[in-house]
């Protein structure tokens, strides 16, 4: 009997494992058979490389989405990773306990907040507040642009990194710390240049997982970003992103344009692969 049951946990497991993996795979042959044709359709370098956007002249050029998810991630990153690594390192090394079991809720409450809201959040004050400062320095503006969106997704992709990135940090053995501080290491020379560095791996997991919620955020975007899809190297200015371009389309696109738009979502399905590989690499050298 308990082999039985041994045996049918094996299975039961084996079965939720080829689920997910059936699961990708439908997607990605969704994505690919019905994006593919169009970007042969379209042209895959006019495609990648077009400056314009535009379906009722059957022109379909996603560069400044590509460039508008860029920006707005590395906005993102600048900003979330510094502050949730260091968040992470004063709960895992300095926190008191009283204050502790406060801003630990209070850090995974932020990951149950819906996107929709952190939009609204961001309408209210971030965009007001950007508008306001560049008024200051003379800048005209509606507040709605690549800095306000950043500072946005810097907020939402901060439970990620900092959960992950403290639970890596106290998975590390204290005697790393106490050797560190029997050689004469300082308090502080001890956490960041032994513990943080040992946990390496699992704070770059976090920044990883990061990264996928900034590049495949959505909602909040689209309430903050301004949503032009224009070329601009200005911080101050609205722009479009993959996902927002997909989302704000989708449900009038018929014929080309709606497959331009799954197009989209190839590129972006494969900026996502390609994050991941290269945190594979990058995680396999340095544990060589």
């Amino acid at each position: 009997m308990k082999n039985f049951r041994e045996n049918l946990m094996h299975m039961v497991f084996f079965l939720c494992a080829l689920t997910s993996i059936f699961a990708v795979v439908l997607i990605c042959i969704f994505l690919f058979a019905n994006g593919v044709p169009a970007m042969k359709e379209i042209g895959l370098l006019d495609f990648l490389t077009g400056a314009k956007w535009k379906p009722g002249n059957d022109i379909y050029g996603i560069l400044p989405m590509i460039l508008g998810s860029l920006y707005i991630t590395a906005g993102a990153i600048v900003i979330g990773v510094p502050i949730g690594l260091l968040t992470a390192v004063f709960m895992a090394f300095y926190c008191p306990k009283k204050l502790y079991g406060l801003l630990k809720p209070c850090t995974e409450l932020l990951a149950g907040i819906p996107s929709i809201v952190y939009g609204f959040f961001g309408m209210v004050i971030i965009v007001p507040a950007v508008r306001a400062v560049a008024g200051v320095f003379g800048a005209d503006i509606s507040g709605s642009s690549i800095l306000a969106a950043s500072i946005l997704l810097g907020i939402m992709i901060l439970p990620t990194i900092i959960g992950v990135s403290e639970a890596a940090l106290r998975a590390v053995p204290m005697s790393y710390y106490e050797g560190a501080v029997a050689m004469g290491a300082r308090h502080e020379r001890a956490i960041f240049t032994v513990m943080v560095p040992a946990a390496k791996s699992g704070v770059l997991a976090g920044i990883v997982l990061g990264i996928g919620r900034a590049i495949g955020e959505t909602m909040a975007v689209i309430m903050v970003a301004g949503n032009q899809p224009r070329l601009t190297g200005s911080m101050l200015k609205g722009i479009r992103t993959m996902t927002a371009n997909i989302v704000l389309e989708m449900g009038y696109a018929t014929g080309l344009h709606r497959e331009a738009l799954i197009a989209t979502g190839v590129v972006l399905f494969v900026f996502i692969l390609l994050i991941n590989l290269a945190f594979s690499v990058l995680k396999r050298r340095k544990e060589a």
